[in-house]
């Protein structure tokens, strides 16, 4: 579904530059869930960004699907995220100002109208299937951190996107939360998505399919 291959990037400029990958090579199939590892610092976050198309490599190419995403213009990458990826992140990026329901709906929503029926249908049966019936009219400050994050992760799932990435989904949380928020998305690939998970959470990655590591922008073990 994706393969990364001789993936550079670079951070700054001149004698400030930074190479933060160096010669990534990286293929997830499709329903896969893999977790990528390694220390704070090794690349892990970036190299979400770049799987993502969040973020465009310096160097190498990246395809989806067949499909040469390094090549995609500003438009295409834009329909390309918005249709097939959705990110859930550390933090929940919530809006205050909206309930669960309307912060899950928030993908549903394009050119400022309002979502439908079935938008509508499909966010309170994603905030069902996260754990949080009955609390899709209270605003994040109403809800706790875990639930905050459940949300984040039904708004991920209410796009109907093919691949989810998340970086650190867990590292905000406590113990018990974070492991709840895990069997959600250990859920996911036996539905038809694929998972691309950032974590230093040993215990967590091996909930994976799969494992890479990172060291110092290279993958070490895969």
């Amino acid at each position: 579904m994706l393969q990364a291959r001789n993936i550079d990037k670079f951070y700054g400029r001149d004698l400030g530059r930074n190479q933060v990958l160096k010669d990534v090579d990286i293929t997830v199939e499709p329903g896969e869930f893999l977790a990528v590892t390694g220390r704070s610092g090794s690349g892990k976050s970036t190299l979400l960004n770049v799987l993502s198309a969040i973020m465009r490599p310096d160097a190498g190419s990246l395809e989806y699907q067949g499909r040469d995403v390094t090549a995609l213009g500003a438009r295409e990458l834009d329909t390309l995220r918005a249709n097939d990826f959705a990110m859930v992140f550390q933090a929940h990026h919530l809006l205050p100002y909206l309930t669960a329901a309307e912060n899950v709906l928030l993908p549903a929503m394009r050119s400022l109208r309002p979502a439908g029926g079935r938008a509508m249908k499909r966010a309170y049966a994603c905030l069902e299937k996260v754990g949080l019936a009955g609390k899709e009219d209270r605003l994040p400050g109403a809800l706790s951190g875990g639930e905050c994050q459940r949300v984040a992760i039904a708004r991920a799932l209410a796009k109907n996107s093919r691949v989810l990435f998340a970086d650190e989904p867990t590292g905000s949380l406590d113990r018990q939360t974070g492991d709840g928020v895990m069997d959600l998305l250990a859920e996911l690939p036996g539905e038809g998505m694929t998972v691309v998970m950032v974590t230093h959470e040993a215990d967590y990655a091996a909930r994976a399919h799969r494992c890479v590591t990172l060291d110092n922008g290279r993958v070490v073990a895969a």
